[in-house]
């Protein structure tokens, strides 16, 4: 039996059905989430070997209603025997929310899930405390109401980390892919996330057909906006996003500079020289890289 501990305190992947860099890597740093229609049980394994940092079976928009029935029994199957992956249940405002939070509690193989829809707090912690104790839940925010709650959701009980349903947004407000004109929910997401003390937020996923280019584009876009994760579509499109969220060469070698300049300081004998108000932020950052860069194996001698 897989045990059930949550996120934060280990990798976030199934025993022997999982890509082995992806199932060392706590959820609280995974980069890439990729997206798996739950009613095609087929795709399952493929997408726990694929090189996404984490994987959701989707019971939600992937599936029709009259496939939600066999999408969930595909997921309980996989979860039971050997599996390990997250879920997206449908909202809590649909009929199917009951039968989903009913059917997971029992699911050994549970990560935890992502909850469609979320426009309330209390939706997150009513779902949270419907599954197993400590279960994690992420917040998927896909209206205007849901960016306007954006901070009471990510300061609510159950709340891991917050996600933006983009296109699902976009049909709300009328707004355009123009990232100035998702410039405002994405940064609303980001202090929501600072203020909730929750790891960054995960942004909308690229094209499913977008080529690398245009993923890291979009990863360049999602970065600078202060998100740390993205969703994903296409299993192909995982170790791009990963690239793209990842510390850049440029980052890596500034701050191994930073850090080694700051230890020769430290064992000179005239001690660290602070120029200026900015040398302990920028230290602070430089670490803060080095240490994402020792959990995504990117440090080169």
């Amino acid at each position: 039996m897989t045990s059930h501990r949550h996120p934060r305190d280990r990798g976030d992947g199934g025993e022997g059905i999982r890509n082995e860099r992806a199932a060392k890597l706590p959820a609280n740093l995974s980069r890439s989430w990729l997206l798996v229609n739950a009613s095609k049980p087929e795709l399952f394994e493929d997408a726990l070997r694929s090189e996404a940092d984490s994987v959701i079976f989707d019971l939600e928009a992937a599936v029709a209603d009259d496939l939600k029935e066999v999408a969930r029994y595909n997921v309980m199957r996989a979860l039971s025997s050997g599996m390990s992956a997250w879920v997206r249940i449908n909202a809590m405002t649909s009929p199917h929310w009951k039968d989903d939070v009913s059917a997971l509690v029992t699911a050994t193989g549970l990560r935890g899930v992502m909850l469609a829809e979320t426009e309330k707090p209390d939706q997150v912690t009513l779902t949270a405390m419907q599954l197993r104790a400590g279960t994690p839940v992420i917040a998927l925010v896909e209206s205007a109401i849901g960016i306007e709650n954006a901070t009471a959701i990510a300061s609510a009980p159950g709340t891991f980390r917050l996600a933006f349903g983009v296109n699902d947004f976009r049909k709300d407000t009328g707004v355009t892919e123009d990232p100035m004109a998702l410039a405002y929910a994405r940064g609303k997401l980001v202090v929501a996330s600072r203020v909730g003390k929750l790891p960054g937020p995960i942004d909308g996923p690229p094209g499913p057909t977008d080529e690398w280019e245009d993923v890291l584009e979009a990863c360049e876009i999602t970065q600078r906006m202060g998100m740390t994760g993205k969703l994903c579509l296409n299993p192909d499109q995982a170790d791009d996003i990963n690239k793209g969220l990842s510390p850049s060469v440029e980052e890596l070698g500034w701050a191994r500079e930073m850090i080694e300049r700051h230890a020769l300081s430290l064992s000179s004998k005239k001690g660290v020289n602070i120029a200026d108000g900015s040398y302990l932020p920028r230290l602070a950052r430089a670490q803060k890289i080095a240490n994402l860069a020792e959990t995504y194996g990117l440090w080169r001698n």
